[in-house]
């Protein structure tokens, strides 16, 4: 009977139900075998184009040769400067420790100007404050109309002539002397008006009147390519507004005259740079006080 029982179970049909479907233990609620247990694995990387929606990737390596050689840019934040910035305490005793600078200014620089600043520098050191002033002469020789001889006149119409009438010429002899005799040296050399005086002068002394016209016309053209204050004409005076015991309203150009137009000149600019000395100070305390 044993051998029967054996011989029947051997013969009877087995249950698939009881069987899983895959040999596949850990999936065998699904019937299918997972795809990545069963694809192949590539020996090698396989590189997927980017999608046609998207066309900015598609350029993103033009040269895949060399792809490996191009680094991404370093972007840097800029650093914080390690100088503190200046307070207002500071920069207000810069402005008081600045020398107060004036400039005179005629055509050529060679008679009147360098003569205005030996007579104002004389009497600021006489005064025992040369070392709170910044003096200095200029000439309008490039923006002025010359003439020379009786039919002959030559316009300066641009700076960028390069046009130098007396640049780098010592002051006239006859003014240089009548100022010796009166124990004023004048020592400066003959220079052109530029834009940087406008910036660093605190006040611009004209001799006479086309001296002043050719000062602010020289400033309106220079205004359009240089950054310099709106109120810079301000600065911008006749030498003679300060003069008290003279009714002159200009000093005179004493190149073509004799001996007696030099010390003309001189006697009006010692009376209104002894003036205009009064003035700077009386308005300026800071001078006086430093």
């Amino acid at each position: 009977m044993t051998m029967m029982m054996m011989m029947m179970m051997m013969m009877r049909p087995l249950h698939t139900s009881r069987l899983p479907s895959s040999p596949y233990l850990p999936f065998c609620h699904n019937h299918s075998p997972p795809t990545s247990l069963l694809a192949p694995k590539p020996p090698f990387l396989i590189l997927v184009p980017p999608p046609k929606q998207y066309p900015s990737l598609l350029n993103s390596y033009p040269n895949q040769k060399n792809r490996h050689r191009q680094q991404r840019p370093i972007i840097t934040a800029p650093m914080a400067s390690s100088t503190p910035s200046s307070t207002t305490g500071e920069a207000e005793a810069e402005a008081e420790t600045k020398p107060f600078s004036v400039l005179f200014v005629c055509l050529g620089n060679i008679c009147r100007s360098p003569a205005a600043e030996g007579v104002f520098t004389d009497l600021v050191k006489k005064k025992g404050l040369d070392f709170k002033f910044k003096i200095d002469s200029a000439g309008t020789i490039n923006y002025h109309e010359i003439k020379m001889g009786p039919d002959f006149k030559f316009k300066i119409v641009s700076d960028e002539l390069h046009f130098r009438y007396h640049e780098g010429n010592e002051a006239d002899p006859r003014m240089r002397a009548a100022a010796k005799r009166r124990g004023i040296q004048i020592t400066s050399m003959s220079r052109p008006i530029q834009p940087a005086d406008f910036r660093d002068f605190d006040l611009i002394l004209a001799m006479d009147k086309q001296n002043k016209d050719d000062i602010l016309g020289a400033l309106e053209r220079w205004s359009f390519r240089e950054t310099l204050p709106a109120d810079t004409y301000k600065k911008v005076h006749l030498m003679c507004s300060y003069c008290k015991k003279h009714d002159e309203t200009e000093v005179p150009d004493p190149y073509y005259g004799g001996p007696q137009g030099f010390e003309k000149v001189l006697d009006l600019l010692e009376d209104a740079c002894e003036s205009l000395l009064g003035s700077i100070l009386a308005e300026n305390n800071l001078i006086l006080d430093s």
